[in-house]
């Protein structure tokens, strides 16, 4: 079995790392740069970097943040915000990304997936959900969470796996920030679906929560940013819990 990864997620405005509750309240928590060698050096599997408001304003990432992380971290990072061309893929990677998240661009033209595939590889391509429940469903947001698009979100991340992308990471709006634990019923009945590697993201809030979603979602990664920024939990800490617990980890 595959060792399963602890992703530190840091969420980027105006080049600083900050952190919100459902996607709003947003606070100041840190200097990217800084922030991303201390999870590289306290035993992440890997990084994410998310540019919050390149959608909502229509631009780019910050590719000289991504740089300056890039270069001081030593664990595959994968960057996403504002992604819409094979152009944007192509300056992240060269920047420094090891893999590019796309979300809203790929709501709007589904294409962007498979082209991007077909240049760079499946194991680039990460398609990011921002899922809010909706009655007996998950509906899609996009723009940084701002827009209901009312697509199913089971629906399109199958439909994301059918046009190549290697890796689907589900973020919880309703459990952004509350950590009171992942969304284990949506990770499970992804993880039931796909037959690529699914990411939950969303809720947690202490150790326990991720022998939780391993357990009983089986997923492949659990991203968090809250627990992590403000030193709640260790990540050596939750991979000594996984250990003992019979989750395979890399220590």
């Amino acid at each position: 079995m595959l060792a399963k990864r602890i992703v530190p997620c840091l969420d980027i405005r105006n080049g600083r790392v900050v952190k919100g509750q459902q996607f709003k309240n947003i606070k100041d928590v840190a200097d990217p740069v800084e922030l991303g060698k201390r999870y590289s050096d306290e035993g992440a599997d890997e990084l994410v970097f998310y540019d919050i408001t390149a959608s909502y304003e229509g631009r780019s990432i910050f590719l000289d943040v991504v740089r300056a992380v890039a270069e001081t971290i030593t664990i595959p990072f994968t960057v996403g915000g504002g992604v819409g061309s094979l152009e944007d893929f192509d300056a992240l990677l060269k920047a420094g990304a090891d893999k590019v998240s796309v979300n809203s661009a790929a709501v709007r033209r589904p294409a962007l997936i498979r082209e991007a595939a077909e240049v760079y590889g499946s194991q680039c391509v990460v398609l990011s959900i921002d899922a809010k429940r909706y009655g007996d469903s998950w509906h899609v947001y996009v723009k940084g969470g701002r827009e209901d698009t009312g697509l199913d979100a089971i629906a399109w991340a199958k439909q994301g796996e059918a046009l190549g992308a290697g890796e689907i990471c589900i973020n919880a709006m309703d459990q952004d920030g509350e950590t009171e634990g992942f969304a284990i019923e949506l990770c499970r009945r992804l993880t039931k679906e796909l037959h690529i590697p699914v990411i939950a993201s969303g809720g947690a809030g202490k150790a326990e929560d991720f022998v939780d979603v391993f357990t009983q979602a089986q997923v492949d990664a659990a991203l968090a940013a809250s627990i992590f920024h403000f030193r709640r939990v260790a990540i050596s800490d939750i991979k000594r819990l996984l250990k003992r617990k019979g989750i395979p980890v890399r220590l």
